[in-house]
């Protein structure tokens, strides 16, 4: 196995599409791990998931993993290295902008954490939520948020604002020190070069789905899944 230093350097060499595709290899991997198989092949993973095996290997060649001839890669170093590299291994300090019904969601959701995201405190300008809890995580008026910020010495922000305030508390969080963003937001935000967007639309993959759905009823076949 890599070093630490060396997992990292690598991860800016790797396609997006396989850094997307990573954690699926590795949810299926866990429940094989879960039912008690020691070993699992990229052809297993392949079916497991949806893909073609080549790609599965491909994918896992990125990150130099090597399955064994005819017995492929035992499940719990695979399991181990995967969630070390992508990052589920250490826990990122985040503020949630935006405690609205998604905003709430979030919040409550424990399933972050297991991933490497812990989200210390929710932020908003609603008097009905400021100074209240969201599944234990305090949520505080939106002008303590730069002091909050450095004291807490946090570098991620998830953005979950009405879309008109988007840029604004982009442009807020980037000068307080913010320097990576999960946006829900449907608006395309901008931010300085050295600061990381990730932009997590469920309009828009509600309208694919729509016009997958239409393409399929009407036979065209059109739209597709990519892997």
């Amino acid at each position: 196995m890599s070093t630490k230093k060396e997992t990292r350097a690598r991860t800016f060499t790797i396609p997006e599409p396989t850094l997307r595709r990573l954690p699926w290899y590795l949810s299926f991997v866990q429940l094989l791990r879960n039912e008690g198989h020691e070993y699992v092949s990229s052809t297993r993973i392949a079916q497991g998931v949806g893909v073609d095996s080549a790609l599965v290997a491909k994918d896992l060649s990125y990150v130099q993993l090597q399955g064994r001839t005819r017995v492929g890669y035992e499940t719990e170093a695979l399991i181990d290295y995967l969630e070390e590299f992508l990052g589920f291994r250490t826990q990122h300090r985040a503020f949630l902008i935006g405690v609205g019904s998604l905003g709430s969601g979030l919040l409550a959701d424990k399933g972050l954490r297991q991933f490497g995201l812990e989200v210390l405190a929710g932020f908003d300008v609603a008097e009905e939520v400021i100074g209240t809890e969201v599944a234990g995580i305090p949520v505080y008026h939106i002008d303590e948020l730069a002091s909050r910020i450095r004291s807490e010495q946090v570098q991620i922000a998830v953005l979950t604002v009405p879309v008109l305030q988007a840029q604004l508390m982009t442009d807020r969080l980037v000068r307080a020190g913010i320097r990576a963003l999960w946006n829900f937001t449907p608006f395309r935000i901008q931010t300085p070069a050295n600061v990381v967007v990730q932009n997590t639309s469920m309009y828009a993959h509600l309208a694919l789905m729509f016009t997958r759905m239409k393409a399929a009823q009407e036979g065209s076949g059109l739209y597709h899944d990519e892997p």
